[in-house]
């Protein structure tokens, strides 16, 4: 295989559709000992279903552990290393040394570790370090330049390296943020981050001898975004990376929707299967990179000069996510999960791996007894009877009311 497309999991819907949509392989929290506890993330109950994913696709799994652990929560892991044992993973992520001689006491001197993001590593020293301790990847710092990259793998070749392609940025040095620790006792390094630097601030000088008289510095409305980073897009630099000798391309995004992972995963994988080939139909699948929440995209650290932008934009949403087809129960008739509200006098439009977008204005709601109905709401079970062509895991939306406006 060729380089891998590593998508976030953070349920088990989302995990069957980023392998659905294209992932070589997914990442996902089996614990709260992920820098996403907010995210739905996997019980115990769920352990033979994510197996039974693994073992029908045949892709990988990795655990993400990458939290900085405190005594308690060191001491709650040690607990849990028994059941730790038996789930289906193929590698954990993890950023705290104390975990390497825990896991391979427990798991086995062949288990599998990648180091996080969240450990800094930057330059090729710290990379050879990390592998003579054990770690068969690296997911380098989003501030490696990719000439760095490059001299990080040539100096490890037998180090695999891991890069961010997309999805959100942080302002703090990988990830290690302690601003929402400090306003609101939430900690960013624990899985609970606030998102504090995507608040807006009001900026004020005070001048020595006029303590109390502040001079404000302001935007339009007041307030700045100075903290808050634009998201990353790599999707047109996929050769580059590729080039600099990366094994993985990883997309951020466990605690997006199962729409997003979908399409964003889908648009990677049509890019890097097109590399090579000369074909341009993977442009259709990049439209929708513009189609799911993000906020304005940038290049991030990838090249010197280009650093990633300050953003001012908030998120930009031009398709609501309404919900995902599910099963065909009878000839044109689907099951699907509702999301959102769907009214039958809208437009939607349809999304699966091989289709850029089907739309449909002719479809018929059902009620859970077979009876058509105008409106259907979210959590009641609904069919959709439609005469497109869709499979199970197709992706519906629509328009959201201000992309509407500004179509009209």
């Amino acid at each position: 295989m060729g380089v891998e497309l590593l998508s976030p999991a953070g349920s088990v819907e989302k995990l069957r559709l980023a392998l659905a949509y294209g992932a070589d392989a997914a990442y996902l929290g089996f614990s709260d000992f992920s820098l996403r506890t907010n995210a739905k993330n996997f019980s115990d109950a769920e352990l033979e279903t994510v197996r039974a994913i693994k073992a029908q696709s045949g892709k990988k799994l990795y655990c993400t552990m990458n939290m900085l652990f405190d005594q308690s929560r060191i001491e709650r892991l040690k607990d849990q290393l028994p059941l730790i044992k038996t789930w289906p993973f193929d590698a954990y992520i993890i950023s705290d040394m104390g975990l390497v001689d825990l896991l391979r006491t427990h798991l086995g001197d062949d288990v599998q570790l990648h180091l996080s993001t969240q450990a800094s590593c930057t330059n090729a020293e710290s990379a050879a370090l990390y592998h003579r301790l054990g770690f068969s990847r690296v997911i380098l710092g989003r501030e490696t330049a990719l000439a760095d990259i490059k001299a990080i793998k040539d100096r490890n070749p037998d180090l695999e390296l891991e890069v961010f392609v997309h999805g959100a940025m942080c302002m703090a040095y990988s990830g290690r943020c302690l601003l929402s620790t400090f306003m609101t006792g939430r900690s960013a390094n624990q899985g609970d981050c606030a998102h504090s630097c995507r608040w807006k601030y009001r900026l004020a000088l005070e001048e020595e001898e006029r303590k109390g008289s502040y001079l404000p510095i302001i935007e339009e409305d007041g307030y700045t975004t100075i903290l808050s980073s634009a998201d990353l897009c790599m999707i047109d630099y996929l050769q580059q990376i590729i080039d600099s000798g990366v094994d993985s391309l990883k997309i951020e995004g466990r605690m997006k929707s199962s729409y997003y992972v979908a399409v964003v995963t889908r648009a990677y994988r049509k890019a890097l299967d097109s590399l090579g080939t000369g074909d341009e139909g993977w442009t259709e699948f990049r439209k929708d990179l513009f189609a799911v929440s993000h906020r304005q995209y940038s290049t991030g650290f990838f090249f010197p000069g280009q650093q990633g932008a300050i953003t001012e934009e908030p998120y930009q949403r031009p398709y609501l996510f309404c919900g995902i087809f599910i099963a065909e129960v009878e000839p044109g008739v689907w099951e699907i999960d509702l999301k959102n509200q769907l009214h039958s006098d809208m437009t939607l439009e349809y999304i699966t791996f091989d289709r850029a977008v089907i739309e449909d204005s002719d479809f018929t709601l059902l009620d859970e007894t077979g009876t058509a109905v105008q409106q259907a709401d979210h959590p009641k079970r609904y069919y959709l009877k439609t005469n497109k062509a869709v499979t199970p895991d197709a992706i519906i939306r629509r328009p959201s009311r201000s992309h509407e406006r500004a179509r009209a």
